[in-house]
């Protein structure tokens, strides 16, 4: 059984000015960094240091030094990246105001936006992806019990819950606050959602 913490990067200018990011690699600033710490301190009462624990990330900056700074908060080793783990890229809609994109194409976890990935594709992309940390992990680590912190993005982590809730979460206006963790454990894979922490749109 491996427990994993799905973490949402902190914040960037972009989160912050409510634009639309995708694969655009934008850093993070000083208030995400803050959320980077805040995680690790959160982590630290939820982690069970008895067990083995990894670090991995998606390839984008503002994930990457996410789980730079929660390691070194934690005293774990450096993260690994994994490409498969970036954002949903958004097509044109990069770089566009939120309000202005739901006035264009509804809400972001839906399809139809020229040049996106489509939402089912991206969740198929994010299940495999996690096949793969977690096989790496357990090769390292088996027999015994690990945890998985794993730095992401809010599209990604979105169907990565949709899918171990049985497609009951996340809820019609809610979405991941940057910094925020949930808890899914991967069992014989198979994902089941243990924590849940959305804030209203």
């Amino acid at each position: 059984m491996t427990t994993l913490f799905l973490i949402r990067h902190g914040e960037t200018d972009w989160n912050r000015d409510r634009r639309i990011q995708g694969a655009t690699d934008i850093p993070l600033n000083d208030t995400g960094r803050e959320q980077a710490r805040a995680a690790a301190a959160e982590l630290t009462g939820r982690l069970d240091t008895r067990r083995p624990v990894g670090v991995v990330s998606s390839d984008l900056s503002r994930a990457r030094e996410t789980a730079a700074i929660i390691a070194g908060e934690l005293g774990l080793a450096a993260p690994t990246v994994y490409p498969q783990l970036r954002e949903r890229a958004y097509g044109e809609a990069e770089g566009m105001q939120i309000a202005e994109f739901h006035s264009r194409f509804g809400a972001s976890h839906r399809g139809g936006v020229p040049g996106a990935e489509e939402p089912a594709d991206l969740r198929v992309r994010a299940i495999g992806a996690l096949d793969d940390v977690v096989g790496d992990l357990r090769r390292l680590t088996a027999p015994a019990p690990a945890s998985l912190v794993i730095v992401s993005h809010g599209a990604l982590l979105r169907e990565v819950i949709g899918h171990a809730s049985g497609g009951e979460l996340p809820l019609e206006g809610e979405r991941l606050a940057n910094g925020s963790i949930h808890e899914v454990l991967y069992e014989r894979d198979r994902l089941r959602l243990v924590s849940y922490a959305p804030i209203a749109a």
